[in-house]
């Protein structure tokens, strides 16, 4: 018999049986005028498919669409890429409570693809840590990306794995360790290409926090050319998300170094201008109290 090239195991055998006895036939009945019986019994029994075009002819007999004998390819994935999606950017606008919801919907069983599952680990990792989480419980979740079979085709899920056990020591005071995962980073970021837009989203991730870490060590030269860097990745690809946080940051590095209250408050200004255009309420109380300390603080 000609191969078909379909395979059994990806067809729903069991529905074609159950289909064939609703209708009250048995296997001669079925096969007769389009194949022999012994065929038939061997892609019912052995999961032998014949050709697509005896499969057709048996699926029009059995008024049964051919459709439904196959998995519905991507369904799944398309689902969980938009859970992902919607808690990624939830991710980005701070709203790390909804982005935990978002994950808390996913059934991580479910996931069969190795860069889904790093994406599950890194967004569940990173809204752990800034929702405080332990911090064994993090660096757990950032493990499974790292100790990836696939770790090496996915490089950008590397550095944000870096990045977030950055975040963790730098939250636990562990200064020394943190800078040991953020120099890792810094020394990639700068050039990492970008292919969609997802990726433009993580690599600005990934700049933001690394501006934040050199401002907390007082690096601020190191933090102000990042958060530019920021701005620049976003100007060059149209994204506006990121350009509030940088520009907030390039206002806290300069009230670190003791900048002119005019210039503090040009970058509030800018920075509340962007929060405005993307709604990002979180930012915009930051900066309602950044400018009340500046004009009557500072």
């Amino acid at each position: 018999m000609r191969k078909s090239g379909l395979r059994g195991d990806i067809i729903n055998i069991e529905r074609f049986i159950e289909v064939r006895k609703q209708k009250g036939l048995v296997q001669s009945d079925l096969a007769e005028g389009i194949c022999t019986q012994a065929t038939l019994s061997r892609f019912e029994n052995n999961g032998q498919v014949p050709s697509l075009k005896i499969l057709i002819k048996l699926c029009n007999r059995l008024e049964l669409p051919l459709s439904e004998l196959f998995p519905k390819v991507g369904v799944k994935n398309s689902k969980l890429k938009e859970l992902m999606e919607e808690a990624e950017f939830s991710l980005i606008l701070s709203e790390y409570e909804k982005a935990g919801n978002l994950l808390e919907k996913i059934d991580l069983n479910l996931i069969d693809n190795s860069e889904l599952t790093m994406r599950y680990h890194y967004l569940k990792a990173f809204v752990m840590i800034y929702n405080k989480h332990s911090t064994i419980d993090t660096l757990y979740e950032l493990d499974q990306i790292l100790l990836d079979n696939l770790i090496n085709e996915y490089e950008l899920y590397k550095l944000l794995a870096y990045t977030g056990s950055g975040i963790i020591f730098k939250q636990i005071g562990e200064l020394e360790k943190a800078e040991f995962y953020f120099a890792k980073v810094l020394n990639r970021i700068y050039d990492f290409p970008t292919h969609h837009m997802e990726e433009v989203w993580r690599v600005l991730h990934i700049v933001f926090e690394c501006s934040k870490f050199y401002a907390h060590i007082d690096e601020i030269d190191i933090s102000n050319a990042l958060a530019e860097h920021a701005v620049s990745i976003c100007s060059d690809n149209h994204v506006t998300y990121y350009l509030a946080r940088a520009a907030i940051q390039l206002a806290k590095n300069a009230i670190t170094i003791k900048e002119s209250k005019d210039t503090i408050l040009a970058l509030i200004y800018d920075a509340r201008a962007y929060s405005k255009i993307n709604r990002n309420k979180i930012a915009l109380r930051e900066l309602d109290a950044m400018e009340k300390y500046i004009k009557n603080e500072y």
